[in-house]
């Protein structure tokens, strides 16, 4: 395909190469050139990387620069947390493998802080990423079983295996079976073992299985348990899981009330 004039950087003239200017050469008293990529195929290839993602619609405004911590009844949580987010992306080193853990209750920003660190490594660093559904990753593994599917098991979890970042949104989102353990257990493993970061937001406590939660104590025992039945992340994934998670990540902790809620109440009064 022929690129209109248009199209054409004219820093490269559409060759994909700059030329940039080196030290002195001792020998000849004159300048070195060198040709090296041009700004113009870096960013073809950040918004490849973006696109390849695969963040949700429904986020893709999301940055660390508008997540809100300055609003009426904010939780102090929130800033440490887009602090916390920065530090991330600013000291990631993809040899580490030292991932996030973000906690907190539902509507506190917790994916909207995970895109954000996804899109300022790709688009400022060239990092791959892979934002993944919690949910969704496992449908699809389970939908790859299916006789007339197009693709296997491995080639859906390949890319998860091998993104240098992997987002894992919503952990234990869906009640805990031997399968769905097994299958959480090899994904984290595998990335702990290859020193690759994950990024994971969870709306469960940070708790033990059985561990109750604050204002249970005074509840009847039976009823405690009742209500507590898998709502905690060691329920979800299991106390080995769970501390393994502590090895990988650091944790973040979002408090405060949904401000989603608020904020659509706001745009209603």
């Amino acid at each position: 395909m022929i690129k209109a004039p248009a199209d054409i950087c004219p820093l490269c003239e559409g060759t994909g190469w700059k030329t940039v200017s080196g030290g002195s050469r001792s020998d000849r008293s004159m300048t070195e050139r060198r040709v090296t990529r041009c700004d113009c195929q870096l960013r073809a290839r950040a918004q490849s990387l973006l696109t390849a993602a695969r963040i949700p619609r429904r986020y893709e405004h999301c940055e660390l620069a508008n997540y809100d911590t300055d609003f009426p009844g904010a939780h102090p949580s929130l800033a440490s947390a887009r602090l916390l987010a920065s530090k991330f992306v600013q000291e990631y080193d993809p040899r580490d493998g030292t991932g996030l853990l973000i906690t907190g209750e539902i509507g506190t920003g917790k994916t909207h802080l995970a895109v954000g660190v996804v899109k300022e490594l790709v688009l400022g660093r060239g990092i791959e990423c892979l934002f993944y559904d919690y949910r969704e990753l496992l449908k699809e593994i389970q939908n790859s079983y299916n006789a007339s599917a197009q693709t296997t098991e491995l080639d859906v979890l390949r890319p998860v295996f091998e993104t240098d970042i992997l987002v894992l949104d919503e952990l234990g989102a869906v009640k805990p079976t031997e399968w769905v353990a097994d299958t959480v257990s090899l994904i984290l493993n595998s990335r702990y073992n290859e020193s690759r970061a994950t990024i994971i937001t969870t709306n469960l406590p940070n708790l033990g299985p059985g561990k109750y939660r604050n204002g249970l104590h005074s509840r009847s025992r039976e009823a405690a348990e009742q209500t507590q039945q898998d709502k905690t992340l060691g329920d979800r994934i299991g106390e080995a899981m769970r501390s393994r998670l502590h090895e990988m990540c650091r944790i973040v902790e979002v408090k405060g009330g949904d401000f989603r809620q608020g904020a659509r109440k706001a745009r209603f009064a």
